[in-house]
């Protein structure tokens, strides 16, 4: 049986409409612990909201950061109105909810591995959540229009880095999209060293694009650079 080819998808920053805010690295840098990294890697309540060191320092819901990427990824993707869309790695389901507002009628699923972020979902998407990890997606191949990890996989260890891009692959039937953490040049790697607290797998761009391509993963993706 001949070798299905492999063609990795477009390199699109869809978060262009996400607000910037000031990273703070160099003081995150100096002041978090070990403590505050072990507490960061349970994505439970310190995570979400605990103090800055841990993590976002409050999660809270406010329409103009996912409101405008939902309207991106739709608009991008041409997605119909009855559109099959997964978010892996939903948190506590704003991305989810904002897809809704423009995409009433479509199916929006979410997986999360934090107890603590289902537990304290928005009320109109916890029921289309479950605990799952991106490694082991609970849904059949092919059965997305769209499937989009944003800031997640690279918190997993390389092997289950891989695992989980086969696994977006599978789900996804055409249009998937992957944010992650990266690094183009010397000063990025340095300031991404000092603010990923979550990160196991950070790599240079080449490197994620090699890794894309050893799962075979034809989505398209960007990359989170501190």
């Amino acid at each position: 049986m001949p070798k299905k080819k492999f063609t990795l998808g477009k390199e699109v920053n869809l978060m262009d409409v996400y607000p910037k805010s000031n990273r703070p690295v160099d003081e995150r840098w100096k002041t978090v612990t070990v403590a505050d990294r072990i507490a960061a890697r349970k994505f439970e309540k310190e995570y979400f909201d605990g103090t800055r060191n841990q993590g976002f320092g409050g999660y809270n819901y406010n329409e103009k950061y996912w409101l405008p990427v939902a309207k991106r990824l739709k608009n991008y993707y041409k997605l119909k109105p009855d559109a099959k869309i997964l978010v892996v790695g939903a948190s506590k389901g704003f991305l989810m909810h904002d897809l809704k507002q423009v995409l009433p009628k479509a199916l929006i699923l979410g997986i999360d591995i934090s107890k603590y972020a289902l537990e304290n979902a928005l009320p109109d998407v916890k029921p289309f959540m479950t605990r799952a990890n991106a490694k082991e997606i609970p849904y059949a191949d092919g059965m997305f229009d769209l499937v989009v990890s944003i800031n997640t996989i690279h918190n997993l260890p390389l092997e289950d880095c891989l695992t989980s891009l086969k696994e977006i692959e599978r789900v996804g039937k055409k249009n998937k999209f992957i944010y992650v953490d990266a690094w183009r040049t010397e000063e990025e790697r340095q300031n991404m060293a000092k603010w990923v607290l979550t990160g196991l797998t950070v790599m240079s761009t080449d490197q994620w694009k090699q890794l894309f391509k050893l799962a075979g993963y034809t989505g398209d993706y960007y990359w989170f650079v501190a």
